[in-house]
């Protein structure tokens, strides 16, 4: 909110519109009001001029009221506004150093009015705002914003010109073994490949009757080289910079030597971002008893970078993990207000259907609990706040986690390791270690269920007679990984 007292403080920026409109409703007034709406919401100030030092100062406006009158009857004629979103609250008159000025604020649309377009083309009357002024956009951020604008997820699209062959059935496989990890006994535990895919929302029927991937269906489980065909700026980007600018490590979609799809990238990722933090793997009962609020939050941090990025939208996403903390970031813009975010329990997930795939392995939330939780997290650790920026030209959400100079002193409530019992449960959780880490020693069992190394060797034998692992490599460098399903 402006202090009109100190009105020769401000500036045009960002969130500040003068105009003098000394003869009349200036014209582009509307492109600033598209531009507000379409962006991040701002005020424009009619009888207000900026001086060559850039300071804002009130003219005396000859009539106000014919002013505000005017505006009304334009910005509520559909034919010359998309769309009226303001109320009468929003335009009000002011006195300024005695002079009267006329004051319209205008909020960011709700995305069902996006874009916010004068005249009756879209595509040659919307506006966005930068720290320039005024810009009309493109018709990628246009196509994007009638994208969010749809009641129904974009992800739920079913691709009528793919057939199933366009997924990897070995990121299933895996996905279906964590799954009966987490939800053993789950009603769909013995549906084959295809129907499984239909009711997880994977795939779908078209008009024809035939079963085809709905557009979540194949960023979750598709080949890479399947996936640019429908989202053609689709790139995933892990990077480590230790040592400075240069990455020194790097995992992304299009190496080729894995499926380049987000559940796979998932796990690697995830892999990757919790090296740093000092705490043992341990069980109980075949339960994970390690996560410590940092696991969680990351994981969460994680999900919803995946789950809400806009991947018909240009770039790529992109994940930083340097020294200091992770940056997560993804195309696409926040559907609901950064601040309503960070409060919590309100949800508009631009893919549902990604959120209910994830929620089925027990990763993310659906509350809109996600954000709330980082923050919460970051402030028991004692760490900064995390950061969130929202840009444009082209819609871009970066979520910043500084996590101190020492990721190893994470607080946590500490348990001592406790032996699993019982032989399938002991089965249970090598395969649970291995759906997550992909590989896995000997020394690594020995270490997760504190059993000597002869024990181990005689669970993964049967894991191998069961068709469910298979061992790479010989002696020392012998290494053990979930059977891929042919």
């Amino acid at each position: 909110m402006i202090d009109f007292s100190r009105l020769d403080q401000y500036r045009e920026n960002n969130r500040i519109e003068a105009k003098k409109a000394l003869g009349g409703l200036p014209h582009s007034i509307w492109e600033t009001y598209s531009a507000f709406a379409n962006t991040l919401g701002g005020i424009i100030l009619l009888g207000v001029e900026e001086y060559h030092d850039r300071s804002l100062h009130a003219v005396d406006l000859p009539n106000p009221d014919k002013l505000i009158k005017d505006f009304w009857d334009i910005v509520n004629n559909s034919e010359k506004v998309s769309v009226n979103i303001l109320t009468d609250k929003h335009v009000q008159k002011q006195e300024v150093d005695g002079k009267q000025i006329v004051v319209i604020t205008v909020p960011k649309a709700e995305r069902s009015d996006k874009p916010v377009y004068i005249g009756e083309n879209p595509f040659s009357g919307s506006y966005r705002r930068n720290g320039e002024g005024d810009y009309k956009c493109t018709k990628e951020e246009i196509q994007a914003m009638l994208r969010d604008a749809s009641i129904k997820t974009q992800d739920i699209l079913i691709l009528e010109k793919m057939g199933m062959d366009v997924l990897d059935y070995n990121s299933l496989h895996r996905y279906r073994i964590r799954m009966r990890n987490y939800r053993p006994g789950h009603v769909w535990e013995e549906l084959d490949d295809e129907e499984f895919l239909y009711r997880l929302g994977a795939a779908g029927r078209s008009d024809d009757g035939k079963i085809h991937p709905t557009a979540a269906g194949l960023l979750m489980f598709g080949h890479e080289y399947e996936i640019v065909k429908e989202f053609p700026h689709y790139f995933l980007d892990y990077q480590e910079r230790m040592g400075g600018e240069r990455w020194t490590d790097r995992i992304v979609s299009t190496s080729g030597d894995w499926s380049g799809n987000i559940y796979d990238f998932y796990f690697r990722v995830y892999n990757k971002l919790i090296q740093d933090i000092k705490v043992p793997f341990k069980l109980e009962g075949g339960d994970r008893i390690d996560d410590t609020p940092v696991h969680k939050a990351l994981r969460e941090a994680l999900a919803n970078c995946l789950i809400n990025a806009d991947y018909y939208g240009r770039q790529g996403l992109v994940i930083i993990k340097d020294k200091e903390g992770v940056t997560f970031s993804n195309p696409g813009n926040f559907r609901i207000d950064i601040e309503v975010a960070k409060s919590g329990g309100i949800s508009d997930p631009r893919n549902g259907a990604l959120i209910k795939m994830f929620n089925l392995i027990d990763i993310g939330e659906r509350a809109g609990s996600g954000i709330p939780n980082i923050f919460s997290v970051w402030k028991k650790q004692g760490w900064m706040s995390p950061e969130i920026i929202e840009t444009f030209e082209p819609e871009r959400i970066s979520v910043r986690l500084l996590m101190g100079d020492d990721k190893a002193t994470i607080k946590t409530d500490d348990k001592p390791t406790i032996n699993v019992s019982g032989t399938e449960a002991q089965k249970t959780a090598i395969i649970g270690y291995l759906t997550e880490n992909i590989t896995g020693k000997t020394s690594d069992f020995c270490k997760l269920l504190s059993l000597r190394s002869t024990r181990i060797k005689e669970l993964l034998s049967q894991l191998i007679a069961d068709d469910i692992i298979v061992a790479e490599g010989a002696n020392k460098n012998r290494v053990y990984r979930l059977k891929e399903k042919i």
